[in-house]
C-alpha cells in the first residue's frame, strides 16, 4: 500500500486579519513551528496527576493513576533499565485484556468513556516525562504527516521518550496503515507510546467503513499497547442542572461585541466554512478567540458536515473556548441516528463538550 502524499497546503499556523467571525479568518503557513507545537492544549496546560480526583466508586481510575505514575518513572530511566515493569504488567494482564497478555508492550491505552479524565490523565503523564516528548490528537497526528512527509515525520519523532496521543481513532484505511507504519517504526526506534480513545484497540475501527479490510494493522496497532479500562460517570456534568437555554440573536451580538476579540458567525455559513478547510486547521481557526457566539444554530442531518463539527467543538474544548448560541439548543445538534450510530462515541463526546463549553458561556 501507498503511504498519503503530503498535503498540497499543509496544516498552518493562525494570522488573524482583524475581524470578529470565525468564516473570515485568514491562515498563513509556518512548518517550523509544527514539532515544537506539540504540547498540551490550554485546557490542560495545568493538570497534573495530583489535580486528577478519582471517583471513589470506580476503582479502574485509581488504578489508571498508579499505572501512569509507574510508567512515568521508568520513561525517566536509562534506556537499558526501562520497560522492566511495563513488560511484566502487559504479561499479566493486569488490564483484564487479551491484549494485555501477550508480552511486552510499548506503551500505555486508556479506554473509556467520554467525561472520565482519560485526557487529563494522559496530559498528566506528558507534563512529567522527559524531554524530547510530544503531545498531539490523532488527527493532529495524521495532519503533521501530510504537513511534513512520512519520513520528515518519523526522524523528527524519532528521538522522543513519549508520543502522547488523545482522541485515537481509526475511521478510514488510509489512516489505519499510515499509523501503525508509523508506530511500529517509532517502536523499533524506542519511542514510547500513550493514548486515549472510547474504543478497546482491537476494536478500533469496529463498525466503521471498510473495517475488514484493514482488520490485520487494527491487531498490529493493538499489539503495542497495554489496555486500561477507566470507567466512571462523565464529570463533565455530574451533579450539573439541564443544558443552559439559548439566547436571542440580539443577546448573542451583545456578548460579543462586549468580549474584545470575540467571534460572531451565522451557523450555516460557518458549518460551509469548514467544508473548505482542512479539519487539522480547525485548532489555528480558534486559537487566541476568548468566545465563540453562533447565530441560528440548527440540528446537522449530513453526517460529513456533522463529523466536521465534531473536530471543531474539540479544538474548542481544549483551548476552553466559551459558547453563546441562538436557536436551538446545543444537546440537541445531532440526531438519533447520530448518537446511536457507527460514530456515536464521537456524537456523545461532542454532546458533552458543548454543553460544557455553553455553561462556561453562560457564566463568562
Amino acid at each position: 500500500m501507498t503511504l498519503p502524499r503530503p498535503y498540497a497546503d499543509p496544516p498552518t499556523l493562525i494570522a488573524v486579519t482583524g475581524t470578529n467571525s470565525l468564516v473570515a479568518r485568514s491562515l498563513s503557513i509556518s512548518r517550523d513551528d509544527l514539532v515544537a507545537g506539540l504540547v498540551p492544549p490550554p485546557r490542560f496546560q495545568g493538570v497534573r496527576f495530583e489535580t486528577y480526583r478519582p471517583d471513589a466508586t470506580q476503582p479502574s481510575q485509581e488504578v489508571a493513576v498508579d499505572v501512569l505514575r509507574r510508567f512515568a518513572d521508568e520513561l525517566a530511566q536509562p534506556p537499558a533499565a526501562r520497560w522492566g515493569w511495563l513488560g511484566r504488567f502487559g504479561r499479566m494482564g493486569r488490564a483484564g485484556n487479551g491484549a494485555a497478555r501477550r508480552g511486552l508492550r510499548s506503551g500505555v491505552y486508556l479506554d473509556g468513556g467520554f467525561g472520565v479524565g482519560k485526557t487529563h490523565l494522559l496530559a498528566s503523564l506528558w507534563h512529567v516525562a522527559p524531554e524530547p516528548k510530544a503531545y498531539l490528537t490523532f488527527v493532529e497526528l495524521t495532519s503533521l504527516v501530510g504537513a511534513l512527509g512520512f519520513a520528515t515525520t518519523a526522524e523528527a519523532l524519532s528521538g522522543h521518550r513519549l508520543l502522547a496521543v488523545d482522541e485515537f481513532e481509526l475511521d478510514d484505511p488510509g489512516d489505519t496503515v499510515l499509523v501503525s507504519t508509523l508506530f511500529t517504526k517509532l517502536a523499533g526506534e524506542g519511542v514510547r507510546f500513550a493514548a486515549t480513545s472510547n474504543t478497546q484497540p482491537e476494536d478500533l475501527g469496529e463498525d466503521r467503513f471498510a473495517a475488514a479490510d484493514f482488520f490485520r494493522e487494527i491487531q498490529g496497532l493493538a499489539a503495542h499497547f497495554v489496555a486500561l479500562r477507566v470507567d466512571g460517570e462523565d464529570y463533565r456534568h455530574r451533579g450539573h442542572p439541564a443544558p443552559p437555554a439559548p439566547v436571542s440573536d440580539a443577546e448573542v451580538s451583545r456578548r460579543v461585541d462586549m468580549t474584545t476579540g470575540a467571534t460572531r458567525d451565522d451557523f450555516d455559513a460557518l458549518l460551509a466554512h469548514l467544508e473548505g478547510l482542512h479539519p487539522s486547521r480547525y485548532g489555528a481557526l480558534v486559537e487566541g478567540v476568548p468566545l465563540v457566539g453562533i447565530h441560528s444554530v440548527r440540528a446537522v442531518s449530513d453526517q460529513a458536515t456533522a463529523l466536521r463539527l465534531v473536530v471543531l467543538v474539540d479544538r474548542l474544548y481544549d483551548r476552553a473556548v466559551p459558547i453563546v448560541a441562538s436557536g436551538l439548543r446545543l444537546d440537541r445538534l445531532f440526531s438519533d441516528d447520530f448518537l446511536d450510530g457507527p460514530h456515536r462515541k464521537k456524537f456523545q463526546r461532542a454532546t458533552s463538550r458543548l454543553v460544557a463549553l455553553a455553561r462556561e458561556g453562560a457564566i463568562a
